[in-house]
């Protein structure tokens, strides 16, 4: 497993949003976390990548335990969320946008960057890789426009390119479909389906629309009112009928 938690609690004063969940992602996985609006998905990964500190319980990412580390140090570890609202730099390019992701370059140092010497190989392979991603997810085209002129499938994809050129090693999308047509949606999933693939990336997948959602993904988790309520494949979950009763509506 390369994320997991044990009986992960977390309160917002005497409201407790996450109820002692336990989970495991396996390594080069896409997994789904499903359940109605305010039964605590993304209070629970934003405890679980550092966006919040638990209240009780573990986490831990590849076997470490990394239990109230902020949200930047678990990028640092490879751990990247992404937002349901995609937020790029609006002026910048696709490509522009995706070089600023890159970490640790030697031209952003306070001294290193008076020596061209030190970052201009970095940058130029920074822009390969850049480009190679925007290759895999069909960017490529649009490498130099500003975001504000692609649609809302493009700007997802952007925040996914974000993520891989900061080399994470698990990807947490918050409703990566939501506000796009059926056509596009199936793109986004088919390009996340090959970046598992490929690059033996893992997703853990808060969405609704599971009409689309579950025939791309491994495993499936249902939360209700703070809790586990179901675990299993798509087609265990899709005829568990207490997920049809919390979550479908019967």
């Amino acid at each position: 497993m390369i994320l997991k938690t044990d009986n992960l609690v977390k309160r917002f004063g005497g409201l407790i949003a996450v109820n002692e969940v336990s989970i495991g992602v396996e390594d080069g996985s896409i997994t789904l976390l499903i359940g109605p609006n305010g039964c605590g998905k993304t209070t629970f990964v934003n405890s679980v990548s550092g966006y919040y500190k638990p209240d009780g319980g573990k986490v831990y990412f590849q076997g470490e335990d990394t239990t109230g580390l902020p949200l930047h140090k678990m990028y640092q570890k490879g751990l990247v969320r992404t937002f349901q609202i995609p937020s790029p730099f609006l002026q910048l390019s696709v490509l522009e946008n995706l070089l600023l992701a890159e970490r640790n370059n030697p031209g952003e140092s306070f001294t290193k960057h008076l020596i061209r010497s030190s970052w201009k190989d970095y940058e130029a392979d920074s822009v390969d890789k850049a480009i190679q991603i925007m290759r895999i997810l069909g960017l490529e085209k649009y490498w130099d426009k500003e975001p504000a002129s692609l649609d809302a499938g493009a700007l997802k994809l952007i925040e996914i390119g974000r993520a891989l050129m900061a080399e994470a090693k698990m990807v947490i999308l918050d409703e990566p479909i939501a506000g796009v047509n059926p056509k596009l949606a199936h793109n986004i999933f088919s390009h996340i389906v090959k970046l598992r693939d490929e690059m033996k990336l893992t997703f853990l997948i808060i969405e609704h629309r599971l009409d689309i959602a579950l025939k791309y993904v491994d495993f499936v988790y249902a939360m209700h009112q703070g809790r586990i309520i179901a675990r299993g494949t798509p087609d265990e979950i899709a005829r568990n009928e207490q997920v049809r009763m919390v979550y479908v509506g019967g």
